[in-house]
């Protein structure tokens, strides 16, 4: 491992002798990545299939207060 100094005075380490990669190199990365990512849910959102809406579901049993029924034997 290898240390050499950057812009600001920072400390940054490299691997392997390798000099770190410069932040706008880390941009440009990620702006790919980003650009990557984009396009694919584009994709999906084109791609996407129509849904059938729900039909009206069930009638619901509730139980309404006072309405309680014993049996007494």
């Amino acid at each position: 491992m290898t240390t050499t100094n950057a812009n600001n005075e920072q400390l940054e380490l490299g691997f392997s002798g390798l000099p770190p990669k410069t932040i706008s190199s880390r941009r440009e990365g990620r702006i790919v990545r980003a650009n990557w990512w984009f396009t694919k849910m584009r994709e999906a959102v084109e791609n996407a299939m129509d849904w059938q809406a729900a039909s009206q579901p069930r009638p619901e049993q509730i139980w309404m207060p006072g309405a309680n029924r014993e049996v007494k034997i």
